[in-house]
């Protein structure tokens, strides 16, 4: 079994994928991570929209921003996991925003999305977080209801190709003790 800080080390955002279909049990596994995903008093504001269907991810491609180096991973990958998050759920209590920030679903599907991609990555599955796009336009490709958003869309397929680490900031440099 592979080392938890091994998994979170290795994980890259993967835009090239091979031409290969993933067995629908390895999407669940995927989508089960994100079931034990702990969220606002277990709100689980995230819904999943697992696209495979050629044509809707050509429509979403044209929703992608000029420049976006995820443009090509949208039609590649055999899978699209559309991330949305319930509004007026995560963050409230009896109605009522309760916490300085107002709604907290992106935080909630912020830890989904980690767990589904530390998941895809155990699995030997490459996926890249993909927020920079026309998210209305893509909502309605998707059908997406109202009182709901589209936060990401996260290609998703076995990597053809896999880069290194980025650098990264040693502890030091963001951990402060007692105070900032």
């Amino acid at each position: 079994m592979t080392n938890l800080m091994e998994v979170i080390k290795e994980r890259r955002s993967i835009r090239k994928y091979e031409e290969k279909d993933i067995p629908g049990e390895i999407v669940d596994k995927v989508l089960e991570a994100v079931r034990w995903t702990p969220s606002w008093v277990n709100t689980q504001c995230w819904e999943i929209i697992v696209v495979k269907d050629k044509i809707i991810k050509e429509k979403l491609q044209a929703t992608i921003s000029k420049g976006n180096p995820a443009t090509k991973s949208i039609v590649a990958a055999p899978v699209i996991l559309a991330v949305c998050g319930r509004l007026e759920k995560s963050g409230y209590y009896k109605d009522k925003v309760a916490t300085k920030f107002g709604d907290w679903y992106m935080f909630d599907l912020g830890l989904a999305t980690q767990n589904l991609c530390l998941m895809a990555h155990h699995l030997g599955l490459g996926t890249v977080i993909v927020g920079l796009f026309d998210h209305d336009r893509a909502k309605e490709i998707l059908n997406v209801p109202a009182g709901y958003e589209l936060v990401v869309l996260i290609p998703m397929g076995y990597p053809a190709k896999t880069s290194s680490a980025p650098k990264r900031r040693e502890l030091n440099e963001f951990t402060h003790y007692d105070k900032f």
